[in-house]
């Protein structure tokens, strides 16, 4: 088994900008992402997991380092200082780099 390293990209943040990023992570040429909902505290309080606007989202980006380090400029631009949202970047090992 041959496994090939990409970057993970996870973005945790408020569920009322899912589309807006789901066409940012578009344009900025990933092949796919994952969304799914998340809940916790943090410095903006209490979030509750609900698919509403009120809710928070992660979304999982698998991707080259380029990729995820153009996405997660992006993001820091554009959405840090209104919205509630973390990023962070891990190494992983895919096993169908194509699709990456």
């Amino acid at each position: 088994m041959q496994s090939h390293t990409r970057k993970l990209l996870t973005v945790v943040t408020e569920a009322a900008l899912e589309g807006t990023l789901v066409r940012d992570i578009d344009r900025l040429h990933a092949h796919g992402y994952t969304i799914t909902d998340a809940r916790g505290k943090g410095s903006r309080g209490t979030r509750n997991a609900g698919w509403e606007t009120s809710g928070n989202i992660r979304i999982e980006v698998v991707c080259d380092a380029a990729t995820a380090k153009e996405i997660a400029a992006h993001f820091q631009e554009h959405y840090y200082d209104n919205y509630a949202m973390i990023l962070f970047v891990s190494d992983v090992e895919v096993l169908r780099p194509e699709k990456f």
